[in-house]
Parts: C-alpha cells; sequence; structure tokens
C-alpha cells in the first residue's frame, strides 16, 4: 500500500479511545493541510500519545488516483482507504510523488 508522508503535530484529546492526533503535510501547490483522526491510524515508528514528543514524522495510508504532471513528479492521492479527511471532507490531495513511500 502507499502512503503520504506527514507529520504528527500534536496530541488533540484523548476520547474517542485511544485518542485523536492532528497531522500535517503540504500539497504540491503549497496548502498546509491538517487530517485529525485517532493515532494508530498513522503509521509511525513512535506511538503517538499525549506525552510524546511532537512533532512526529508519520504515514497515512492512500492510494494513487492519478498522475497529474507530464514528469509524473506531480499525483493525486485519496486518503480513503482508513477513511481520513481534511476538516472540510476532502479526501483527495494533489501531491509530489516524493511525498510517497511503498
Amino acid at each position: 500500500m502507499v502512503e503520504l508522508r506527514g507529520e504528527a503535530v500534536r496530541w488533540v484529546g484523548d476520547e474517542p479511545f485511544p485518542g485523536i492526533v492532528e497531522v500535517r503535510f503540504t500539497d504540491a501547490a503549497g496548502r498546509r493541510w491538517s487530517l485529525f483522526d485517532k493515532a494508530p491510524v498513522f503509521g509511525s515508528r513512535t506511538e503517538l500519545r499525549p506525552d510524546t514528543a511532537y512533532p512526529v514524522e508519520v504515514t497515512v495510508a492512500c492510494v494513487v488516483l492519478g498522475d497529474s504532471s507530464e514528469d509524473d513528479a506531480i499525483v493525486t492521492v485519496s486518503t480513503s482507504p482508513h477513511g481520513v479527511a481534511a476538516p472540510d471532507g476532502c479526501e483527495e490531495f494533489t501531491v509530489r510523488r516524493e511525498r510517497l513511500v511503498r
């Protein structure tokens, strides 16, 4: 599965269990996005907890929907595999391919 690199920036709250974190990433146009979801949804080498030293590099599962540039440097992805979306409901983002991990 493909994953989008991001950064967990803070612990939002303990409810619902096991807790919510905010993850940020920047799209290909330079817009910063925030995703909020349960800590285990985001892949990390560090367990995300209230006392974790943030920021922490994380990933979010995604699927590549298509290439958005002639040189394949920019792609459109969906963060729908685990139901992760931005607060406005957006789950499709145009990002630089280098932000993806296989």
